[in-house]
């Protein structure tokens, strides 16, 4: 799956390659995308429209920062397998 970004005069943000929506409020959506954690900070954030299906993702609001992170190896283990190891 690709993942292409698409930023629209910082208030319409496009995506495609969105695998889950782990945290959103209207300063701060945080996503798991193919090429890792993507941190997206602003006002007024709102999730126009996302396709599970696709991975395709629309987002309005104030965009003030997007931050890219790589999961770690130790993310990707559960909590237990941490715990124990």
């Amino acid at each position: 799956m690709e993942h292409l970004l698409t930023l629209a005069d910082r208030r319409h943000l496009t995506l495609s390659g969105a695998e889950d929506v782990i945290r959103f409020d209207e300063t701060a959506i945080v996503l798991k995308t193919v090429c890792g954690l993507l941190s997206i900070e602003g006002e007024g954030l709102h999730i126009v429209k996302m396709s599970v299906e696709t991975g395709d993702l629309i987002i309005e609001g104030t965009v003030d920062a997007l931050l890219y992170q790589q999961s770690s190896e130790s993310e990707k283990r559960s909590f237990f397998s941490r715990l124990f190891h």
